[in-house]
């Protein structure tokens, strides 16, 4: 992770209050996520402000939630306190770059709103077969409100199914405009790929 980076996002989480209002989970997380039993293990992978993270510790997971910005954890950390979930949610400032977590160690994780699909590759051996990958995320289209955007980080249409194609079941897929509370209109991608047995 370059310094740059996390003074961009601490940045961002600073000055735009927008940031760092709640805001509704992932709607895949109450439609797709069974209930954990106290010891469920999820990771959330740039988890920001922890929006998915307080949803599934509610929900009875265990949460690693992770993100480079220290700000933005500062920000989880306060609302899990104030969401009674504080001792379900363990968070690390991490470089996403070089993660690598432990094999066979989550029974689900989650990636929202960022796309680095080598983070993909290299966190699919730390999902326990039967365990659920979730990922939503931006793709390329030409209608589009933010014609700015990288197109490094922009899905192409259909690519999370062959990002998932080998070990997986894919569950449920779909491509669909954002939610009305984001800041631009973009098209999405989602995905719910349950890791099948080797």
């Amino acid at each position: 992770m370059s310094q740059k980076d996390q003074e961009k996002w601490d940045r961002k989480y600073l000055e735009n209050p927008a940031l760092r209002e709640p805001r509704p989970p992932l709607r895949l997380i109450d439609t797709w996520v069974p209930p954990g039993d106290g010891n469920s293990q999820a990771l959330d992978l740039a988890c920001g402000t922890g929006r998915n993270a307080i949803a599934l510790a509610r929900k009875g997971w265990k949460v690693e939630a992770v993100d480079l910005s220290p700000v933005a954890l500062q920000i989880l950390t306060e609302a899990a306190e104030t969401a009674g979930v504080l001792a379900s949610i363990r968070t690390e400032m991490i470089d996403l770059e070089t993660f690598s977590p432990p094999v066979n160690s989550y029974d689900l994780i989650l990636k929202a709103n960022y796309l680095d699909r080598s983070l993909i590759r290299r966190t699919i051996p730390a999902l326990r077969p039967g365990g659920l990958y979730i990922v939503e995320t931006y793709m390329h289209h030409a209608d589009n409100a933010k014609k700015d955007a990288n197109p490094d980080y922009l899905l192409a249409p259909g690519e999370l199914k062959t990002l998932f194609a080998e070990g997986f079941e894919i569950l449920h897929y779909d491509e669909f405009w954002n939610e009305s509370y984001e800041m631009h209109r973009m098209r999405k991608q989602a995905i719910v790929a349950k890791k099948l047995s080797t």
